[in-house]
């Protein structure tokens, strides 16, 4: 019997609606129109002869058999992506949360690029899920919370710290001194993050009373800018906030301490013995155990 024929766009288009639960996902992806993607993927359940997705008000859901050939389909094409970038190397994508490129990895950078000027980086940023293959990921820095995907190597580097912060304006008006006095503060949070305080809590000064939470905002960046105009006491992580307390413009009251959460780094396996990426990995390890160190020797 003669296997059919198979549109190998039909089937770029079935993986990426399946891995995205949407055709207008999927088209967004592969830069083609709705009504194509939709196409594409009737004209592979008919070759098959079987329904592949549960067309829903809210997108598509993957059948029984739908979901086996989408795993299937990822890995192959995960493997022609990996193939790919061995043969011809391009930039290193470097993937963080907005807040920690902002604050972390951008005054730090030049130092990097002095030493390495033939390594190409490019950025993507976010705090969700990661897709290293769609979008290229080379090295991720992540809260030791969250899972890699498959055939990505994680590594534990150091303990994230974190503690309340707010503008030495705040903290006279308030009179501040003790953590009693947080039940007459306001407490504002991200919502990136939004057990931050009852985790700091845990680990600071577990016999406190219960904490009420103000104002949130959708980012750290803009939760501690609102820190910084006197909007409240906000719960950061300390590598956010270090050039603020060095600068004054924000002070933290009751210190820092180790969080339940570490720091990883990431990397896409077929990248581990590229030595750009070993050089990048190198530095961001380098920069977030001195960080480790510092608090430390300050706690």
């Amino acid at each position: 019997m003669v296997a059919p024929r198979v549109s190998l766009n039909a089937l770029r288009a079935f993986e990426a609606t399946a891995r995205h639960g949407s055709f207008s996902a999927a088209a967004e992806e592969l830069a083609v129109t709705h009504g194509a993607v939709s196409r594409q993927v009737r004209m592979l359940e008919e070759t098959f002869g079987i329904s592949l997705l549960r067309r829903t008000a809210q997108g598509a859901e993957p059948t029984p058999e739908g979901q086996r050939l989408a795993a299937g389909l990822k890995r192959g094409f995960d493997e022609i992506q990996s193939s790919v970038d061995q043969l011809k190397p391009g930039p290193l994508t470097l993937a963080c949360s907005t807040s920690i490129m902002m604050y972390w990895v951008l005054p730090r950078l030049s130092s990097f690029q002095q030493k390495n000027p033939d390594v190409l980086l490019q950025y993507h940023m976010t705090s969700g899920p990661l897709d290293f293959t769609r979008d290229k990921v080379s090295v991720a820095i992540r809260l030791s919370s969250q899972e890699p995907p498959r055939d990505v190597i994680r590594t534990d580097i150091c303990s994230e710290w974190v503690g309340p912060v707010c503008s030495p304006e705040y903290l006279r008006t308030l009179k501040l001194r003790t953590t009693s006095d947080l039940q007459r503060a306001r407490l504002i949070y991200s919502h990136t993050r939004e057990r931050a305080w009852l985790e700091w809590k845990a680990c600071y000064a577990p016999e406190m009373g219960e904490l009420i939470l103000d104002e949130g905002f959708p980012h750290f960046y803009l939760l501690i800018q609102a820190a910084r105009c006197g909007l409240g006491i906000a719960n950061v992580p300390r590598m956010l906030v270090q050039d603020d307390l060095n600068s004054g413009t924000l002070v933290a009251p009751f210190g820092f301490v180790a969080g339940p959460n570490r720091l990883t780094i990431w990397v896409a396996s077929h990248l581990t013995e590229r030595s750009e990426t070993k050089r990048l990995i190198d530095w961001l390890s380098g920069e977030l155990r001195a960080d480790e160190r510092q608090n430390r020797a300050t706690a």
